[in-house]
């Protein structure tokens, strides 16, 4: 295959531009495997970068896409060869390094996990980056010592991609969840995937105090700003909040008060240099503790040539759960 179908982004008079195009496999990225990708999916950095919204893309062209799962075609790295399975996220795919939204991609060897056991590529693929990262918090409270006997966990941004598996996940272990969101259509959809209570963001969107109520014991935010400020004020004492997101903003308007006066830890959530045994770990967990019929619920399938008109969507917060892209 001299050239496969990619979604590129080029560098424009003003901003970027994004299409669905022929790329040379000439032009693929330095690697020591070559995978066939079969499916990835629409993330909220995959939004930014195809719209140009934030300067996600650090070099042009750049074929979009930060995971995928597909089957190694060819390999010259110990641990792969020609027709395993597998997953790859994060690593800077889709910002530095030429990303999945292709028929083929090129990546490190040492970035690739296994397909768990049990777990086809579309459904890798429907927990993807989203589900994975909310693994990784559910792994840092629990390590934390947030257990289900340690009382109510809330999530944020409930209804997103991060939020939909987290509360599946954490509710399939016995947590007592609350689910916050701005969306009150979506309540029996949470109360489905197993939130035991919804509220509506706005109880913490205000100015947060130093101190306030204590409400729940820890909890996995997407949102960041001043919502994650008002869930660290509302935490028990010698609770956790695990932050992985900032679709509210950056900043973090909060003070050290739930820190030295109840001992609340904020445990950060990266997903994109995630050391290899962590992710072993995740995903194996995920194998494991993701109810499948739930995942089924949350999951909608697009096309590779749908992905740039549906990406503003993502960003204004009007997709639910997971969108997967079938790539070939």
């Amino acid at each position: 295959m001299a050239t496969f179908k990619a979604i590129r982004i080029d560098k424009a008079d003003r901003g970027t531009t994004a299409a669905l195009t022929q790329f040379d496999e000439a032009e693929l990225m330095d690697g020591d495997v070559t995978v066939r990708v079969a499916w990835s999916t629409l993330n909220y950095k995959d939004g930014l970068a195809l719209t140009g919204k934030a300067p996600v893309v650090r070099r042009f062209p750049m074929i979009a896409g930060i995971d995928f799962a597909g089957t190694v075609e060819q390999s010259s790295h110990p641990a792969w060869k020609a027709g395993d399975q597998v997953i790859c996220t994060g690593w800077g795919m889709g910002e530095t390094h030429l990303g999945a939204y292709a028929e083929k991609a090129r990546v490190k060897g040492d970035w690739l996990v296994g397909l768990p056991d049990g777990l086809s590529a579309r459904e890798a693929m429907a927990i993807g980056t989203a589900g994975f990262t909310a693994m990784l918090a559910v792994l840092a409270l629990e390590k934390q010592g947030v257990l289900p006997q340690s009382g109510p966990v809330v999530v944020t941004g409930a209804a997103g991609g991060v939020g939909s598996v987290a509360i599946s996940v954490l509710s399939k272990l016995g947590y007592h969840v609350i689910a916050s969101t701005g969306r009150s259509a979506e309540t029996d959809y949470l109360k489905q995937l197993g939130a035991a209570e919804v509220i509506d963001r706005n109880e913490l969107s205000g100015p947060a105090k130093p101190l306030a109520k204590e409400r729940w014991a820890g909890g996995v935010d997407s949102v960041g700003s001043t919502t994650l400020a008002n869930l660290l004020s509302m935490t028990r004492y010698g609770g956790a909040i695990a932050a992985c997101g900032l679709a509210a903003g950056m900043d973090l308007p909060s003070s050290v008060a739930p820190f030295i006066l109840r001992g609340v830890a904020l445990l950060g959530i990266d997903s994109v240099m995630c050391p290899l045994a962590a992710r072993k770990a995740a995903w194996e967990r995920l194998a494991q503790d993701l109810d499948r019929s739930k995942l089924s619920e949350i999951t909608h399938e697009i096309g590779l040539d749908q992905v740039a008109e549906v990406a503003p969507r993502i960003l204004a917060g009007q997709v639910r759960g997971r969108l997967v892209v079938k790539i070939s």
